[in-house]
């Protein structure tokens, strides 16, 4: 299988001079560190080699896919929290005292999950486990629960502004029901309970 680098090899320190920092782009640099710099590529047992050019794109759709979870959970809360109260800064802080929990048990869980993948003796599994486990535990502690609140907190009720024309060309869907009964009552009568 054929390989090509990720990054310029020869300039090790161009993976913080450039800029790009971000829950995608730091797990992936610390597996080119790794994996194809060889920076303690002997802890885990590998070699230092190219990375396989399908990993990078591979790594990028999965961790999407999986902070997306996080970050629809805690502002699908605090939205809700919003309509209650129409208070951006309460709201931030409820929603996120409601879910801050939850997604902090999912990402250990998956952390561990992951960080299981680096017992494996597959070169492409150890890589994989350690840029998924990586990504998640900086996505759900630094993005979703220290960058998205904080930024949410300085902007205010503009977290919230939308067009005129979009607002009313979208439908007002509430996740849990319009508040109203039920449509199909399933509770089973207590004369049948015997």
């Amino acid at each position: 299988m054929a390989t090509v680098p990720v990054t310029d090899t020869s300039r090790p320190e161009s993976a913080v001079a450039d800029g790009r920092v971000s829950s995608r782009s730091v797990p992936t640099r610390v597996v080119v560190a790794i994996f194809q710099w060889g920076w303690g590529a002997s802890l885990l047992g590998i070699d230092k080699a190219p990375i396989e050019p399908f990993i990078p794109m591979m790594l990028f759709a999965i961790v999407f896919g999986l902070s997306m979870d996080y970050e629809v959970f805690l502002l699908s809360r605090i939205r809700e929290a919003w309509k209650v109260s129409g208070d951006s800064r309460e709201s931030v802080a409820d929603g996120l005292a409601a879910t801050a929990r939850v997604i902090t048990a999912a990402a250990l869980i998956m952390v561990a999950v992951f960080g299981s993948f680096l017992l494996e003796s597959d070169r492409v599994i150890k890589l994989f486990g350690l840029g998924l486990a990586g990504a998640v535990l900086l996505d759900a502690t630094i993005v979703r629960m220290l960058l998205v609140p904080a930024t949410m907190e300085l902007l205010g009720d503009r977290n919230w502004w939308l067009p005129r024309w979009l607002d009313k060309i979208l439908p007002d869907v509430a996740v849990e029901g319009s508040g109203g009964p039920p449509a199909v009552d399933l509770r089973v009568p207590s004369e049948s309970r015997r």
